[in-house]
């Protein structure tokens, strides 16, 4: 008779499934849920064997290309050999009779994660050093040879902008629970104001999606990035997104319910500033400047005020009940407001 745990699965059926799967792999095992925001959730296995970590799609109805396990799982195994930092993967599961969905099995990594960017604690050596390798492993992550990963068909062709601006508002719309005039300007802004072609422009890369330090695990003592993780919003995309991403979250104010660094005096504490960390970027890959950073950020921020417009709407109807939720439901507006301010700034240069 299956036993299930709290979690809704039965560990010893898991457990045989993953001996005859997973080579070395020995049971029993227990599991224990990571707290955190993963869509996906994500587990310790403690096993005979040793720890590992599964990583399931929600159980129910879900949207089709959400919560999709299986290319986290795929790009995760691409990069095993490449200069990117990435965990290492055992197994994907699309029997969803083992546990009631799609999972993947991969190690257990010792290290620290990073929560506040400020890096309390730290020197302010040790400080720029942690933001020197995250800028390496963003430039690396840049560099993969898509084809040669044999991750050419890991994204739609065409332009990732217009893709991105399309899908977001779409989603932004569908979720919006009242009128914010700043979404709306930037959703009619944004289109018209993509990039020229330049040379890094036309240039197609692999993006993480959610660039960021709280999704990197460091090595427990030095100043080295084990494993870059969470993988869910990765695709192919134009490299400067990802860099505009992280320095959009940077600028969010400390004491938000998602921390930034607005409001510290970042000199202070050994981090880069902004145009320092941009200039390590455009060194590692060979660009003299970015030309329209402005239009970069302000599509950042909207994207990232569109996500959360879809965490406030579930919040609001009962779907996501924490608390956090509903503060980060609160940014939306703050985060608009910013994109528009760098949409003007960009007019007035």
């Amino acid at each position: 008779m299956a036993h299930a745990n709290v979690f809704g699965f039965d560990e010893q059926n898991l457990a045989e499934y993953l001996q005859q799967n997973v080579a070395g792999f020995r049971g029993p095992l227990s599991a224990e849920k990571f707290s955190g925001g993963q869509s996906n959730p994500t587990f310790l296995i403690r096993a005979s064997s040793g720890n590992y970590v599964l990583r399931r799609k929600p159980p129910g109805d879900l949207l089709k290309s959400a919560h999709a396990v299986d290319r986290e799982y795929r790009v995760i195994a691409a990069l095993a050999n490449s200069d990117v930092p990435v965990v290492q993967v055992y197994h994907l599961c699309e029997d969803e009779s083992i546990i009631g969905s799609m999972f993947y099995l991969m190690e257990y990594i010792e290290g620290r994660v990073f929560w506040d960017p400020a890096l309390p604690g730290l020197t302010p050596e040790q400080r720029d050093a942690i933001y020197t390798e995250m800028n390496r492993v963003l430039a690396a992550l840049h560099r993969v040879n898509v084809n040669g990963a044999g991750l050419s068909d890991y994204g739609p062709p065409g332009n990732f902008y217009q893709r991105q601006i399309n899908r977001w508002s779409q989603q932004y719309r569908a979720s919006a629970t009242d009128t914010i005039p700043e979404m709306d300007y930037l959703m009619a802004w944004l289109p018209e104001n993509q990039p020229e072609n330049g040379p890094q422009d036309e240039q197609v890369t692999l993006v993480h999606g959610d660039f960021r330090l709280d999704n990197m695990i460091f090595h427990p003592t030095e100043p080295r990035v084990l494993a870059l993780v969470d993988w869910e919003l990765s695709t192919l995309g134009h490299p400067l997104f990802d860099l505009a991403y992280q320095c959009m979250q940077l600028r969010m104010p400390h004491d938000s319910v998602l921390s930034g660094l607005g409001g510290i005096n970042r000199a202070e504490t050994g981090i880069p500033s902004e145009e320092q960390y941009v200039k390590m970027y455009c060194d590692r890959m060979g660009l003299k400047e970015i030309p329209e950073w402005n239009f970069y950020l302000a599509f950042c921020f909207f994207r990232f005020a569109a996500i959360l417009q879809g965490v406030k709407k579930r919040a609001l109807e009962g779907n996501a009940s924490s608390e956090k939720a509903l503060k980060m439901g609160e940014l939306v507006e703050p985060l608009a407001r910013m994109g528009v301010a760098q949409a003007k700034d960009a007019v007035a240069n």
